[in-house]
């Protein structure tokens, strides 16, 4: 890593300093490491000036890092992986330059003016070095594919559920009505008014509705585990979701009832007597 790397990426730094231009190779060798490394493997502690090894193979010397810097967490191959710990170290203090290396360029140019400047800089100093754009926006773009593809689909299946359970509701509660006519014309015909035949209805609703919910929330705490993967920044048993979800479902259930229970009200009572 060189000089302004964590500004140009965009991570913050949150105590220290970041690498600069004394950090040579005749240096004392620093590091700056990120947040999960000081609560994992410093417990915590106050990690500047502390110093630490890292493991080599038989042989080959093991130098001492001084801590300079602490860093935010980052996620690198994707959303779904846990904040590890990580160390960063100056290019300047490497014994041999990375083969493949990468400079990452912060810029408000537009992209076409951008890489013609680049590749004319580059090719200034030798036009035989070998090099490509990625954009970073892009990486990360298509990095979520996968995930976006998830969301899209969960949200539709989400959709077409709620929408299945509303007919099925509808269609139960209207068999319903239908099969209770003559009672409805009886209570009707004796005195009920029609906000007590609504009443009625959604009551019922209300309690097919309220057992539906019972036992889609039990098997859904029981899958949580099993979706756990697929989820991210939501916890498998995320109260608020659940909330969210059973106040909605609610809604659909209770605006499903209403249609037959509205219908119901409207009979004659005359008619529903006489109702086979």
């Amino acid at each position: 890593m060189g000089p302004g790397y964590f500004q140009t990426i965009g991570t913050p730094l949150l105590a220290g300093r970041d690498f600069d231009d004394q950090d040579t190779a005749t240096s004392v060798k620093v590091a700056v490491v990120n947040q999960a490394f000081v609560k994992t493997i410093l417990k915590g502690a106050d990690p500047l000036g502390k110093k630490f090894r890292i493991h080599e193979s038989p042989g080959k010397p093991r130098p001492l890092y001084q801590i300079v810097g602490v860093t935010g967490d980052n996620k690198y191959q994707n959303m779904h992986e846990e904040f590890l710990p990580f160390m960063y170290f100056p290019a300047t203090q490497q014994e041999k330059p990375f083969p493949g290396g990468q400079i990452i360029i912060h810029s408000s140019l537009p992209l076409a003016s951008l890489m013609a400047s680049i590749k004319q800089a580059i090719g200034s100093v030798n036009p035989g070095i070998d090099f490509e754009f990625k954009v970073l926006k892009t990486q990360v773009h298509n990095s979520l594919v996968n995930d976006e593809l998830m969301a899209t689909l969960s949200g539709f299946f989400g959709f077409l559920a709620a929408l299945l359970a509303a007919i099925g509701l509808y269609g139960v509660i209207a068999y319903m009505v239908v099969q209770r006519t003559k009672e409805i014309g009886i209570r009707m015909a004796i005195g009920a008014n029609r906000v007590d035949v609504v009443r009625m209805i959604l009551r019922e609703a209300g309690i097919l509705t309220a057992i539906g919910l019972l036992v889609g929330t039990t098997l859904a705490l029981a899958s949580a585990q099993v979706v756990k993967s697929l989820l991210y920044g939501l916890k498998p048993r995320d109260p608020v979701t659940m909330i969210i979800s059973l106040v909605m479902l609610t809604a659909v259930a209770a605006l499903a009832g209403f249609v037959p229970a509205y219908r119901a009200s409207r009979l004659d009572p005359l008619k529903a007597l006489h109702y086979e």
